[in-house]
Order: structure tokens, then sequence, then C-alpha cells
């Protein structure tokens, strides 16, 4: 079906589309101001670094920052910790789940996914992804029938799952709901943030996160007794718990029963955090205008299926993700080197030759070696993640530079028979 004819590309020669860098996280591409530069400046001339120093909970970077976390999101508490990976292991452990739980989550995620549910203890049962690369909600029915004890939902590449039946499951069987909104910070389903509708919600602040602080994460939820449990864990000891409750006495959590994992937040990090949380909605505003641009523009053409939301608008927008459908996992590789050399940054997810952690069957600290026995396993992920083609779009493009994507697609696309 997919027979090259590379003449006019830029892989075979010819005069690419763009020649200036895509701009992602990794070639230096931020999304910072100068006051945002000047609030990381004014944390180190403090010399105070660590969250828990002299200062009331309120005078201290990652107090306000949480704050303003709970304002943002209407929910009653957040924990600012160190990574996103920490904040979903730190939701799971205060869940108070027996050691060893299985814990569902989709096969289509990033390794950070299972390895959290490692690292609390527990043991991850994989769900497969439907062809809009959401968890499958009927296929999540067979996990929780097989025993899973919580359910671990992945907002992947920004896209929303479908909470509502999600937790209409979860409900059913009395499970809890960990939102892994790593990936899609500030997305909402209606009006609605995700994170919220479970009973924690985990996000980031790495560098290709919605706020970039280089690495960090924090969570929210709404159960109190829960997120005492969190704040213990996450290495708040000696009643240093107690100040997150602003002056208000705090659940009965005994800070002595619980091991402590040194998973905080640095005063320099929640700094930079804070400053950007207050330019969020802008950011936002443009992942949603570029992503708009480039779907309207890339919409119905044969053999390109775009991921559909759950809901209108139900998504980030910090990455383009489509299908090649019918293509094998090769074609994808070789259409992704093409967009590349049209100078427009992607990657197939299903390359066989890539050390790619989104994609499952590379999880050998979790299903062995046999790649070939992974993929027969979930089959239905393997296909849909093996005809997936991923651009990143940041928030500083314009919208010259989004035509330029779709000018790409549209070249490699008509090269192929």
């Amino acid at each position: 079906m997919f027979t090259s004819q590379e003449a006019d590309l830029a892989v075979a020669g010819g005069a690419p589309v763009r020649t200036g860098p895509w701009p992602t996280y990794d070639k230096g591409d931020v999304f910072i101001s100068p006051a945002d530069e000047a609030a990381v400046t004014e944390a180190v001339r403090t010399r105070l670094y660590f969250r828990y120093d002299h200062r009331p909970y309120e005078d201290t970077c990652t107090g306000r920052f949480e704050r303003d976390l709970t304002r943002y999101f209407g929910s009653a508490h957040a924990l600012a910790c160190s990574s996103g990976t920490t904040a979903i292991a730190l939701a799971l452990m205060a869940c108070g789940l027996e050691p060893g739980s299985p814990v569902a989550c989709p096969a289509f995620t990033f390794a950070a996914t299972p390895s959290a549910i490692l690292l609390a203890g527990h043991r991850p049962l994989l769900v497969e992804c439907d062809a809009d690369l959401h968890l499958d909600v009927h296929d999540l029915k067979r996990a929780l029938a097989e025993g899973a004890q919580a359910i671990v939902v992945v907002h992947m590449r920004g896209f929303a799952s479908d909470m509502p039946a999600i937790r209409a499951l979860a409900d059913e069987w009395n499970v809890p709901v960990i939102e892994d909104a790593v990936p899609a910070l500030g997305a909402r389903i209606g009006d609605r943030y995700l994170g919220t509708f479970g009973r924690f919600g985990a996000f980031s602040t790495q560098s290709d996160k919605s706020l970039n602080t280089g690495e960090g994460g924090f969570l929210i939820t709404d159960d109190a007794e829960a997120h005492a449990r969190a704040i213990v864990y996450s290495g708040a000891y000696e009643d240093r718990m107690a100040r997150h409750f602003d002056g208000t006495p705090p659940p009965a959590v005994d800070d002595l029963a619980y091991p402590i994992f040194s998973f905080r937040m640095d005063e320099i990090r929640a700094a930079l955090a804070g400053a950007l949380l207050d330019r969020l909605p802008h950011r936002l505003a443009l992942h949603q205008r570029n992503y708009g641009h480039v779907a309207e523009r890339l919409d119905g053409i044969d053999g390109l299926a775009l991921r559909r939301p759950v809901a209108p608008g139900a998504y980030l927008g910090e990455a383009l993700v489509f299908r090649l459908e019918g293509a094998t996992p090769d074609q994808c590789a070789w259409f992704a080197r093409a967009l590349c050399a049209e100078g427009v940054d992607a990657r197939a997810l299903g390359d066989r030759g890539d050390k790619n952690v989104r994609s499952f069957w590379n999880w050998r600290f979790l299903l062995g070696d046999d790649a070939d026995a992974a993929r027969a396993a979930l089959p239905q992920t393997t296909r849909y993640v093996g005809e997936a083609i991923d651009v990143p779009l940041s928030a500083n493009l314009g919208l010259d530079d989004c035509d330029d994507l779709v000018t790409a697609v549209r070249k490699v696309l008509s090269a192929l028979a």
C-alpha cells in the first residue's frame, strides 16, 4: 500500500520545507519570561533552599506554590514533590493498598508510569489502548475482573482519557483512581481540569511540561488523610506534616509510622514553578491555537487518522499524534525520518529500531527480553502504536511554523502510493 516515490523529498536530496530548527525542550526551547528568571534569582539570594526551614508554611516558595495550585485546580490540597513519577508513587502509597497489589495502567504510556507503580510496591497490570490511543475502557473491565486494586489513568501526550466512563467503572469495583496527568497539565474535559476526577492527580514540572522547572512535580487531592500520608512519605518529619493544614488540626496520621523517601521539591524549583503558573493560561491558549490550526488542515486526509478527543477540546495540544492507517512500523519509521529531513521533528512511536520507552515492548524491566511475546500479549496496542507518528508542538511556534508542519506532512504523505 505504501510504496515511496521520494524524488522531491528532502530525505532523497530534495529541498526541505524548512531549514530552521524545530523548537523542542532539549534544544533549549523554553516558555519563560524575565519575571520568571527574577523569581529564581530571588529564591537563590535568600539562601533558604529547604522547604521546611524556620519560616511559616505560607512564607515559603513551596507553600505559596501549593496554595496557588489549590486555587487553580479548585482542590483542597496540593503537594509539591521531586517529579511526576514520585507524585504517582506517593499517591499510590497514600491509598493504603496491600503490598504487591495489581494496579491497572495503560500499555501506551511513558515508562515512568509502570515504574511509579513498582516504586510504590505494586504490580502493573497493562491495559490495551483504543484506536485514538486512549485507555480502552472495555479492556479495563478485563483488568478489574482479574483483580486490579487501583487504576492509574494516563492522559497520554496531552489527550484526556474518558474519565466519566473510567470513574463509573472504578466506583462499580470500589477501587481508587490515580490520574497520571503528568503530560496534560492544564487540559480539561469540559470545565473540569484533568487531575480532579480521581482520588489523586499527579503532575510533572519536568522540562517538556506545561510548567518547566527542569525536574519536579506535584499531586492534588481532596482526601485530607491520604494527603497527610503522602506528605509524610514525601519527606515531612518531626511534625512538619502539620504545617500543610493552615493551623487547623491535621488528620490523625502518625508520622513515625511511615518511612520518609525525600521526594520533596526544593525552594528554587518552587519559585520558578510559582512564577510560571501565573502565565500558564497564556501558554495553554497558544498550545490550543497551534494544535487547532494544524489539526484543521490535516483533518480528513485519506490514510491519516488524527487522534479524536473524548470531548471537544479535551487535550493540551503540546503534541500532534496521528496514525498512518494500515502502515507497518518500518513504513512509519521511514515517514518520521522523511519529516525530520523536511525540518520537522517527528518520531514513529512503534519504530522497532528505536529504544523509545513509550513503546511497552521496550520495558524489559517489566516484560523481559522477548519483545515479540510482549507485543503478542497486547495486539491492539501493538497495532495502534505501530501506526503512530508523534510531532512535538511548542507553545513558541508561530502559525508560519505550523503551516510548515502541515506542508511537510502533506508532502511526505503524497510520496506514498
